[in-house]
């Protein structure tokens, strides 16, 4: 990539909920953009994961923790093996920062 990404403009690249695109890798790392809206399941990964606001709002839960409502602008890291899911009762636009060896469909 050579060239800058706009975020807002990359929104309209996703067809449904929680099936994010790629918008940059560096490292082995990868940037993925989503439109989260309604409620992923409960899982858990093996490397930490970033989740940051673009635009709207959800509710992070994590088991054992209290739930954590997450605004735009906002950034909160789940550290790897916490149990979690994302609920969001309005559309919101999330940028998550991941290892490359998870899979796209964010879980």
């Amino acid at each position: 990539m050579n060239q800058p990404v706009n975020i807002h403009q990359k929104k309209f690249e996703i067809k449904k909920p929680w099936t994010p695109i790629e918008v940059a890798k560096l490292n082995d790392q990868i940037v993925r953009l989503a439109l989260f809206e309604g409620e992923y399941p409960l899982h858990k990964h093996e490397e930490d994961e970033l989740f940051f606001v673009v635009k709207g709002s959800f509710i992070l839960q994590r088991k054992g923790f209290p739930d954590l409502l997450l605004n735009e602008g906002d950034m909160f890291v789940v550290e790897k093996g916490i149990e979690h899911r994302p609920v969001s009762p309005m559309k919101s636009y999330v940028l998550m920062f991941e290892p490359q060896s998870l899979n796209s469909k964010g879980d």
